[in-house]
């Protein structure tokens, strides 16, 4: 991972880091890229003219608002990595979930936002430019779903750079743009959310390379898979299925039922019923049941429950 800085002399720089050698905290960036393509790249840091770009203005608001937060370090997709390197690109799409849940600070910064643009019937609107905000490219994009999800600390900046909320002053109106339960933006784990839901929660959105609408979603599946650019969206999204059938099925969980102990119960198969009703209520689908013949213990495979108990 490659984590910007700036020196004493506002020099920017890159410093590559490698597993635990990661400084913690760091701040991170939520962006939309622009039409434009005017962006910041890894090239443009090297070769120092990162400042020529349009795009240099979003880094140097992160920079500063890093700066602000006491936080040296921060990153931003655009020029943090290398994309003319397949390997590295792929490893930074199945990392980029865990890089924004390690972040001390996430930045949203809303390019079409202006905090000096106030909605006409302002005294309704608890936020001054809620109208901009709700309507905001930024939440039709794909990527931005675990840009939103992932960290715990979310902060929504104007264009101006004003800060305008986070994601729980923000709650109620990101709920109502995005359709995502208030649970999951407050930090319940997404694995207590089915698949079908989280899916639903990218429906929506676009991403300007069809297959990237299934590769945002890794982190969220705590999945990882090759990249396959070329083979659609549909194949994509046939892929990511199956690892997450894959998932699913390596964390069964065992679950042992002590026969013996109730011994006294005449009816067994009686029991044996029962303990299979319990089973199944308790979790999504009972893979296997058999007893032990040594030990008396009946043994159970079952899928993830679907609540603890």
């Amino acid at each position: 991972m490659r984590l910007l800085h700036y020196s004493g002399q506002r020099m920017l720089y890159l410093t590559e880091f490698q597993g635990d050698e990661i400084p913690h905290p760091y701040a991170i960036l939520s962006h939309t890229w622009r039409l434009d393509g005017d962006e910041v790249t890894f090239r443009d840091i090297l070769e120092g003219t990162a400042e020529s770009k349009a795009g240099y203005d979003k880094i140097r608001f992160c920079g500063d608002q890093a700066a602000y937060d006491n936080l040296q370090y921060f990153w931003v997709d655009t020029c943090c990595i290398d994309k003319s390197s397949s390997s590295e690109l792929l490893e930074a799409i199945n990392s980029m979930f865990r890089w924004y849940r390690n972040a001390a600070k996430c930045y949203v910064y809303l390019s079409d936002v202006s905090s000096h643009a106030l909605d006409a019937h302002d005294n309704f609107s608890q936020l001054p430019c809620e109208l901009a905000f709700r309507a905001s490219r930024w939440f039709t994009r794909g990527w931005t779903l675990q840009e939103l999800l992932a960290p715990r600390s979310v902060e929504f900046f104007s264009r101006e750079g004003n800060r305008i909320g986070n994601k729980k002053s923000l709650e109620r109106q990101i709920h109502e743009i995005t359709g995502i339960a208030v649970t999951a933006l407050q930090g319940e784990p997404l694995s207590q959310f089915s698949v079908d839901e989280r899916l639903s929660w990218v429906e929506k959105r676009q991403t300007t390379r069809k297959e990237d609408k299934a590769y945002s979603l890794l982190g969220m599946f705590d999945v990882c898979m090759p990249l396959l650019y070329g083979e659609g969206r549909d194949r994509a999204f046939k892929r990511l299925r199956q690892e997450i059938d894959n998932n699913s099925s390596e964390r069964r969980t065992y679950a042992f039922y002590n026969l013996e102990a109730i011994s006294e119960n005449p009816s067994v198969k009686s029991y044996w019923n029962y303990l299979t009703v319990t089973a199944m209520i308790q979790y999504e689908k009972v893979y296997d049941m058999a007893k032990d013949p040594h030990t008396g213990l009946v043994h159970c495979e079952l899928s993830r429950p679907i609540f603890q108990v």
